[in-house]
């Protein structure tokens, strides 16, 4: 159809353990371990566990992924993963499992749950959605919640994450 952008939404949950393939050989590269996130809350790349003898961690800036399918993740070029150490030299940065559980306030003081999980534009490098849990029981009784993104960065801290709601 033309004139229509077409944004896939993924979940991290979902990306977790996929495989990271070369496009050009098919060669697994690893699997993807974490989520980059900037101090302005977006996504800019994956980790990924190495695969092979000395198996060293890489990092994919995610202007280097092809695309991420329901079974895999495909990247053009493996020049330009970087390895862990020189990611830190160049960002600043938050993996998923900094924020993972993590109580989830409003900038008005509400309480709205623990960080379950992130819904974020493969394209864009956005996160759109929060899942939100208020437990276990909770979950089975009402649901987890999904909040939307407003668009504008959210501070994070040791202690919790403050999100604008739109």
């Amino acid at each position: 159809m033309f004139g229509k952008v077409e944004i896939t939404l993924r979940t991290f949950s979902k990306l977790k353990g996929l495989p990271v393939y070369c496009c050009h050989n098919a060669t697994i590269l690893g699997h993807i371990t974490n989520l980059c996130l900037s101090s302005k809350g977006f996504i800019f790349g994956l980790m990924m566990e190495g695969k092979g003898f000395f198996h060293r961690d890489k990092f994919i800036p995610i202007h280097s992924i092809y695309s991420i399918g329901e079974n895999g993740v495909m990247v053009e070029q493996i020049e330009t993963l970087l390895s862990i150490q020189d990611m830190k030299k160049q960002y600043t940065y938050n993996t998923y499992h900094d924020l993972e559980n993590k109580a989830v306030l409003t900038k008005e003081g509400n309480k709205l749950g623990l960080l379950e999980d992130v819904y974020f534009s493969e394209k864009l490098g956005t996160i759109e959605a929060y899942e939100l849990t208020d437990g276990f029981f909770a979950d089975i009784a009402e649901g987890k919640k999904v909040v939307k993104a407003s668009g504008e960065p959210f501070s994070i801290s040791k202690d919790a994450i403050v999100i604008d709601l739109m």
